[in-house]
């Protein structure tokens, strides 16, 4: 029996109240699930290599964040719409500009995804910093393929 007794005192400890659970002043445990609730793994990263090569891959992706975003964002259609303009854009500049206009829009990106708390958007960030390191005229392509993809399918 004293087994029994020495299994029942942690789940005792686990139903404490919240005087008991460490969250005053300063945050305790109350906040810190908050905040993991808030944050999460991420999504998971997007190969370039992949999304040039392979079509369907890249409409599952763009699937894949439109969902997190209708999950995990409160984003709009024009924030989207905006972005998209701007992709288009440093799509069309002369070969000379177009890997300071991506990384100009890298910047503006991740302005719009912390301003607007967009998480689902991370992975486009982190694919976009790829495509700019890599300064393949495919796959500045693909990543506007991409984005057209992504705001066509959260209409």
């Amino acid at each position: 029996m004293p087994d029994v007794q020495t299994e029942s005192k942690p789940r005792e400890g686990r139903n404490r109240g919240p005087r008991d659970s460490g969250a005053k002043e300063g945050g305790g445990r109350q906040d810190d699930r908050r905040q993991d609730r808030s944050r999460f793994e991420g999504p998971p990263e997007i190969d370039l290599d992949k999304l040039i090569s392979d079509s369907l891959y890249l409409d599952n992706q763009a699937h894949g964040i439109v969902s997190r975003m209708r999950d995990m964002d409160s984003g709009t259609k024009s924030q989207l719409r905006r972005l998209y303009n701007a992709v288009r854009r440093a799509c069309q500049a002369p070969e000379s500009e177009r890997q300071h206009q991506f990384v100009m829009l890298r910047a503006r990106l991740a302005y719009t995804i912390a301003r607007h708390s967009l998480r689902s958007l991370d992975s486009l960030e982190k694919l976009l910093l790829q495509v700019t390191r890599k300064n393949d005229p495919r796959g500045y392509e693909r990543f506007r393929d991409l984005f057209e993809a992504i705001v066509a399918y959260n209409e």
